[in-house]
């Protein structure tokens, strides 16, 4: 008989050079901060692992992603395009949407969601600045 996966919120806590990260199984996501970790691809791989299986449950709520970033690396921006690709695979059988949050004084980390609401037009990426 096969067994559905039994997945556990993922949490990693901030540090100076990674973002805190919550991925919560009934849909909420987040990952809040600054990200040039030393090693991007090994401190990202957890999560789109988990993000994988995630969509291998049987039944997933919608998904609300928060971004908000102050500071990230070209690195980091590969492992984000990674994470929304997944994201975007999946949006034809999954609700989601993405509220990508920067400060208004951040031109760059606007810029950078309005080129990921581009490269990825049919996810549902909303751009939205903070007070």
């Amino acid at each position: 008989m096969n067994q559905s996966p039994v997945l556990e919120n993922l949490h990693i806590a901030a540090s100076d050079y990674t973002p805190e990260i919550r991925f919560d199984v009934d849909g909420t996501f987040s990952i809040c901060g600054k990200s040039y970790p030393e090693n991007t691809f090994e401190f990202y791989a957890p999560v789109l692992s988990w993000l994988e299986t995630w969509f291998t449950l049987p039944k997933q709520p919608p998904i609300v992603l928060d971004f908000e970033l102050i500071y990230f690396n070209s690195s980091s921006s590969k492992l984000l395009y990674d994470l929304l690709d997944i994201l975007d695979a999946h949006r034809e059988q999954q609700d989601i949407r993405v509220n990508w949050h920067y400060h208004p004084e951040n031109e760059s980390a606007r810029e950078a969601g309005e080129d990921f609401a581009e490269d990825f037009e049919y996810l549902n990426i909303h751009l939205q600045a903070l007070a």
